[in-house]
């Protein structure tokens, strides 16, 4: 039989993923966002309340919701999970008599109607609610608040006016909104939420390629010799110094042969050509091998050693998919897919073509296949591999990605997994739900201020609960057209659109350079780091100050809660079609820190033009008064705001305001 729909209905309620099929996803300490349609028949008020269960199946913690949109029945409320599990949440809908008395007795009474009786019949309302036991008990100061209120109301020596006044006080209100008097209790379904550690929603990546760290020109061999995860670790202070939490390694294993590709993805090679780490086995091992010239495995765990002293975690590239050198070719054949002539057949994406790259084919020998991922990845967790970025999940099957997501989590659930899935939405939003933590976004070529307005409020809004977003400026295999034109203004703008608009942002190493050339025709660096080394001299980044830049807003960051949140962020008004401004507000009752926290940030999208216009603050809509000091934390420079804010970005001075709001 089904379910009913309750004496007070309890429907729409989010955010729930395929009818409560996978869970939503919250990271400890994080408000996370209940909402509902709660409604009845007839006119008497009704209201709601957000319930968190505990992994243990115990009520944890409630929230009256509140109104969000009046004559839609709409409701909303925060619950902030204290740790990690598997939790479950539901929404009771209950009628409210008080609600409902103050309503009517407010008309009555003003008209001289039933005055007598509806005083009455409030005290009795109220003598009920102070005298209730058990888990509806109210606290003692409360009763007494409540109790004095219903003997007020039939106090003959009071005016009728005087005693509804007592009867609709804020202390009263107050005191029945922390522990309402309900009827009709009416609970939604419990809906899964599964809440892990805060690295899921919020971090800094930083991505490098181990081999151009280090890499040196050898004039006797007219070839490069490779840097190593020793010379690589050397990098890892000054990456920590820029504030950043994740260090993220392409890939690192034995680099096959046949096939292998020239520099800027060319079929011809060179001498010292490594060819791309994406092409990954050979003689010397496959995806639980470490390529000889990187090192060993003890380099390795100095590698991860050395990051966890700074700060850092390490984080490793995923890539299944094979060199024709592979062991797996030799051992396992029946893992690709043979074409007609009786070739395996290599990687396509038309027009693009990778000769050195044989995808595998998970229909064949699919248990063969699970296992053996499953035990690589074990290898590199038990080296202290702690973040997966998986390479094109996208073109692997769903049902496998579940399996091995759910196993590792069963066994690891610190292991954080981030899907590089530039692919159709409903691919993106399916690979999340089922269990990637964190996805790389459209945000790359999101550019004008429509653009980025309509995307940041879609990736903060419901399906934020389950598709954490992460915002790259740029990839090692995308420099998109707007970073290729702008030169340092361009890549600040971007650093501070990413840094600021998502709690997970990342760069690829030498945005700090501010590298925008391009191969000729394509959205990708000139001399392309996957096919060949690229050691970098960091002196030089000075001179461009996105260094600095990139430093400051991680500490920023890390300076306030609500920038570490998602789904607090709203998009305000500016005049001017080249400014965009978006707010994260934090409640103090949310707030690690027990204040408020209020950030605003203005960014000028036109690199080349100073920009100017006024910003609505909707500071009411913020709990603040219509006079706020405001901070900006970027130059360390105070203002006083109304309502609305009139701003000028010159982008050969700023490219941005991030102003933390204040009551005066």
């Amino acid at each position: 039989m089904e379910p009913g729909i309750g004496r007070i209905p309890v429907v729409d309620v989010s955010p729930v993923a395929e009818a409560g099929r996978f869970p939503a996803k919250a990271v400890v300490g994080e408000a996370f966002v209940v909402r509902a349609t709660v409604f009845r028949e007839g006119h008497d008020a009704v209201a709601a309340t957000a319930v968190l269960t505990d992994p243990d199946g115990v009520d944890h913690s409630h929230a009256l919701m509140r109104d969000i949109a009046p004559g839609l029945d709409r409701y909303e409320a925060r619950l902030v999970p204290d740790r990690e599990g598997d939790w479950t949440f539901r929404v009771e809908g209950w009628s409210d008599p008080y609600a409902t008395w103050v309503h009517d007795a407010t008309i009555k009474i003003g008209a001289g109607i039933d005055v007598e009786l509806m005083l009455t019949e409030g005290s009795r309302l109220l003598e009920r609610a102070a005298t209730r036991t058990g888990a509806e008990a109210m606290p003692e100061e409360d009763a007494q608040t409540v109790a004095y209120a219903a003997r007020a109301l039939v106090d003959p020596f009071l005016p009728p006016e005087g005693r509804l006044a007592v009867g609709i006080s804020p202390p009263l209100r107050e005191a029945l909104a922390r522990t309402p008097l309900r009827e009709l209790v009416s609970a939604s379904p419990s809906y899964p939420l599964r809440v892990g550690r805060v690295r899921e929603l919020y971090g800094a990546w930083y991505e490098i390629f181990p081999r151009s760290h280090g890499a040196t020109w050898d004039d006797r061999a007219q070839e490069w010799r490779s840097g190593t995860l020793r010379t690589a670790a050397e990098e890892l202070p000054r990456i920590a110094e820029m504030g950043f939490d994740v260090v993220y390694l392409t890939p690192i294993h034995p680099i096959g042969t046949t096939n292998r590709k020239g520099r800027n993805n060319s079929l011809q090679t060179e001498p010292g050509d490594p060819g791309s780490p994406y092409a990954i086995g050979s003689q010397d091992g496959g995806h639980d091998a470490i390529e000889p010239s990187l090192g060993t495995f003890d380099d390795f765990d100095a590698f991860v050693e050395r990051a966890r002293g700074l700060g850092l975690e390490v984080a490793l590239d995923v890539a299944l998919q094979c060199s024709p050198d592979h062991p797996w070719v030799r051992e396992h054949p029946e893992w690709f897919t043979t074409r007609a002539d009786g070739s395996i057949a290599y990687a396509e994406n038309p027009p693009k073509k990778y000769q050195d790259i044989y995808p595998l084919n998970f229909d064949n020998d699919p248990a063969g296949i699970y296992a053996e991922v499953r035990r690589v990845l074990q290898v590199w967790i038990d080296h202290g591999v702690t973040l997966f970025r998986v390479d094109n999940p996208h073109t692997k099957p769903l049902d496998f990605w579940q399996w091995l997501l759910a196993d590792v989590h069963a066994a690891h659930p610190e292991i954080v997994f981030l899907s590089e899935a530039f692919t159709r939405p409903a691919m993106m939003q399916a690979l999340a739900k089922i269990g990637f933590h964190q996805s790389y976004t459209y945000f790359t070529w999101r550019n004008t201020k429509a653009e980025l307005a309509e995307y940041l409020t879609e990736v903060s809004g419901e399906q934020g609960a389950w598709m954490r977003p992460s915002f790259w400026p740029t990839t090692h295999d995308i420099l998109p057209p707007y970073l290729q034109a702008t030169g340092s203004p361009g890549f600040a703008v971007r650093a501070v659109l990413a840094a600021l608009g998502s709690p997970t942002w990342g760069i690829y190493s030498g945005y700090e350079l501010v590298e925008n050339v391009p191969r000729p025709g394509v959205e990708e660096q000139i001399d392309n780091e996957k096919y060949e080394f690229k050691p970098r001299d960091w002196s030089a980044a000075g001179q461009h100050g996105i260094a600095l830049l990139l430093g400051r807003l991680n500490e920023i960051r890390r300076e306030h809660p609500a920038l570490q949140q998602l789904r607090t962020l709203r998009v305000l008004p500016t005049s001017d079609d080249a400014t965009i401004a978006w707010v994260k507000h934090l409640d103090a009752e949310h707030s690690p820190t027990g204040r408020a926290d209020t950030v605003v940030v203005i960014v000028n999208l036109d690199p080349w033009n100073a920009r100017e216009g006024v910003v609505n603050l909707g500071l009411a809509d913020l709990g603040l008064p219509a006079q706020v000091r405001a901070h900006d934390v970027l130059r360390d420079e105070w203002y006083s705001w109304g309502s609305e804010a009139f701003v000028r970005l010159d982008p050969a001075e700023r490219p941005a305001h991030v102003v933390v709001l204040e009551a005066s």
